[in-house]
């Protein structure tokens, strides 16, 4: 009876809550163009269905699969209170075989918002709670296709087509949220998030998902002010939670904005260590000096015991009534984590703006030498503005390569895909959208990862402008679903 209760008053009170945030949203200050919904950011309005696609160069015959990237493209555009991570969903997807592009598809996720605006059928399935917004990374787990968000919703399985949409909460073995950024650790078959929401601002918890696509492990982590962990990393011997003072607020929600988080000076900055198999009370927390993550590149343990953490880092982030990320990326950094004297070194990598790292996953939670990112402007007045290069690090040498895109011609995150499955690391593809502003239109770009500053091995061409997005993967083609 007593959880029933607390429940029904949950539910009321934060019923209560979201009509006098509605309220304050309208009288929210409407000043210029909201920068993540005009220009580069303009969304789509449509959605499309392109046949036998244009292809400059030669595409590899090993790729055969979907190239898919999801990201905010909100159905009515309304700039006021709105955040660039509160848009709903948009997937795009290629598929390539036989050396052709045969198709392109941008459908939105069909949540009830997005069913009652293009009065169409919404997406079947259980939702968790009010927030039913999937739009951050879309990802293969257990052999198939998921739309992935943090803080909310459950994920929602797609079809080969990405027509056929179902929310879906891993088979109903996840009680809780899920994260945008699970981490497959290719030694073990499972894959492992730390996942959060605002309804829950002192807890986090640690998921597994095991080989077969189901929930085994949901770890509830004692927090406070309820951080917005948006990524996380895993060694051989530890989940690595990244608790960071950007935090929920009352106030950000209840004045109306769309992103209730915000800077939180008073949260202490700190990194746990969750030994794979243990609990809460064996987490290792470590100080770090105060700043705010969104992507790990990578993580491994050292042989002294010490491990590693490489992050696209920054000063701040969301220390206003912002729109979007604002503020100055610090670069690529190596974290260096001593779990005995509970300190963690932080070193410059490359102090160059770069966001959106990937490395060859196959190597994930093991020593590695290659990462990738893209350049962010560093001038631009969003400060997450989009640059018009890729990087490549070698670790090992130190050395930097630049693939340069040229004016107007603006990359999103680029994946990697291994030539073969036992080739050597770095051996295979960087593939990704960029973005030509003055053309309207967008490629997808196959680049030789070994030969990183070159021309593209190919460039497949899409008639129209596709808005810049967050996450995305290349999923090989299962062999029912060859030639498809």
């Amino acid at each position: 009876m007593g959880s029933r209760v607390e429940t029904l008053i949950r539910s009321t009170v934060t019923k209560g809550v979201e009509a006098v945030a509605a309220f304050n949203r309208r009288r929210l200050p409407t000043e210029g163009e909201h920068p993540f919904l005009t220009g580069i950011h303009r969304p789509m309005s449509v959605e499309l269905t392109l046949n036998e696609l244009e292809v400059e160069g030669v595409i590899p015959a090993a790729l055969d699969g979907r190239y898919l990237r999801i990201g905010p493209n909100p159905v009515v555009p309304d700039p006021v209170g709105y955040h660039w991570f509160i848009g709903d969903g948009m997937v795009h997807g290629v598929r390539l075989a036989d050396g052709r592009a045969l198709w392109y598809r941008n459908r939105w996720i069909r949540s009830k918002a997005v069913g009652a605006a293009l009065g169409i059928q919404q997406a079947p399935g259980p939702r968790h709670g009010n927030f039913e917004t999937v739009n951050t990374n879309v990802a293969e787990i257990a052999g198939r296709t998921w739309a992935l968000v943090e803080a909310g919703s459950y994920p929602v399985e797609l079809s080969e087509t990405l027509d056929e949409q179902r929310y879906n909460p891993f088979d109903g073995t996840l009680a809780g949220s899920f994260s945008a950024h699970p981490h497959l650790d290719p030694l073990t078959g499972e894959q492992h998030a730390i996942c959060y929401e605002a309804t829950q601002p002192g807890e986090v918890r640690h998921v597994v998902i095991d080989r077969a696509g189901h929930v085994i492990r949901e770890l509830a982590i004692p927090v406070t002010h309820g951080p917005m962990i948006h990524d996380c990393a895993i060694t051989a011997r530890y989940a690595i939670i990244l608790d960071l003072p950007v935090t929920f607020s009352m106030k950000a929600l209840i004045c109306g904005h769309g992103l209730p988080y915000r800077w939180n000076p008073d949260h202490p900055a700190r990194i746990g260590l969750l030994p794979r198999g243990g609990g809460a009370e064996d987490i290792i927390w470590c100080p770090v000096t105060p700043g705010y993550v969104f992507h790990v590149a990578n993580a491994y343990d050292l042989p002294d015991g010490r491990l590693v953490v490489d992050v696209c880092a920054y000063e701040t982030m969301f220390d206003g009534d912002a729109k979007g990320p604002d503020a100055a990326s610090r670069g690529l950094e190596r974290w260096t984590i001593d779990p005995v004297a509970r300190s963690v070194s932080i070193r410059t990598i490359d102090s160059a703006p770069q966001e959106f790292p990937r490395v060859d996953e196959r190597f994930f939670g093991q020593p590695y030498r290659y990462v990738h990112t893209i350049a962010l402007a560093p001038d631009a007045p969003e400060r997450f503005g989009p640059g018009t290069s890729l990087y490549r690090h070698d670790l090992e040498t130190g050395g930097r390569a630049v693939h340069e895109f040229g004016p107007g011609r603006h990359p999103g995150e680029f994946v990697f895909v291994p030539a073969a499955p036992d080739g050597a690391e770095g051996e295979g593809w960087m593939i990704g959208l960029v973005v030509d502003v003055p053309r309207e239109e967008t490629e997808l770009v196959i680049l030789d990862a070994m030969r990183f500053a070159q021309d593209p091995v190919a460039r497949i061409h899409i008639p129209h402008r596709v808005p810049p997005g967050f996450h995305g993967n290349w999923l090989p083609a299962a062999q029912a679903a060859r030639r498809t």
